[in-house]
């Protein structure tokens, strides 16, 4: 996991990656890889702010897959921030011009990460490129999931509550994104006993 700090530098150091729009997304809203490779222009509204987890994108040897999310939990919708919606609606554009220029040899799938020609990206290279693009800016070293988990830790100490923090990362009970982060964020035990404290103390006095 990453610092708040740690995953600016990395937006910043790369952000003129052909991969950047993808980083992006995954760094601001905890989606997994799959889901994110997975994601169709036509289930993002950009005008609303929101996209929907319908379609996943997996590997089984070397050959893409596509699939839908496990649980019902996992096909979800997720309002995004206006920073994601500015880079998506650049990244539109830009995949709208190399279209023109790879001309009849671009297969239309609707994927709004895919490669020039139109086919999904095998998640295995993607997470190439994410060590690559570590590894050139000096970055401490992280599995690409590390960046599902630090949206989760830094949503958790932000204060956002872990009911909304679990229904953004499609987990099927709220239980699982406690067991999962609960330890990771010792700011939010500490808080609790400041609160109560003051609470308990504040009662005395009255």
């Amino acid at each position: 996991m990453w610092s708040a700090a740690t995953l600016r530098r990395f937006l910043e150091a790369t952000a003129d990656d052909e991969l950047f729009p993808l980083w992006f997304f995954l760094a601001t809203t905890g989606t997994r890889r799959g889901e994110a490779l997975g994601l169709r222009w036509n289930d993002t509204d950009l005008d609303t702010k929101k996209v929907k987890i319908i379609q996943t994108v997996m590997a089984i040897g070397w050959e893409i897959h596509y699939g839908q999310p496990k649980t019902a939990a996992g096909r979800r919708p997720i309002v995004l921030d206006p920073g994601t919606v500015e880079v998506l609606r650049t990244h539109r554009k830009k995949m709208l011009e190399q279209r023109l220029l790879v001309g009849p040899g671009f297969v239309e799938r609707d994927l709004v990460f895919c490669q020039p020609d139109g086919a999904p990206y095998h998640p295995e290279r993607v997470y190439q490129a994410f060590k690559r693009a570590l590894k050139k800016h000096g970055l401490p070293d992280l599995p690409i999931h590390g960046l599902r988990h630090t949206w989760a830790t830094l949503a958790l100490e932000a204060g956002v509550h872990p009911k909304v923090v679990s229904e953004r990362l499609g987990h099927s009970k709220i239980a699982i994104t406690l067991d999962m982060y609960s330890q990771s964020v010792p700011s939010m035990h500490e808080e609790a006993a400041s609160a109560v404290a003051a609470i308990i103390i504040g009662a005395e006095q009255r």
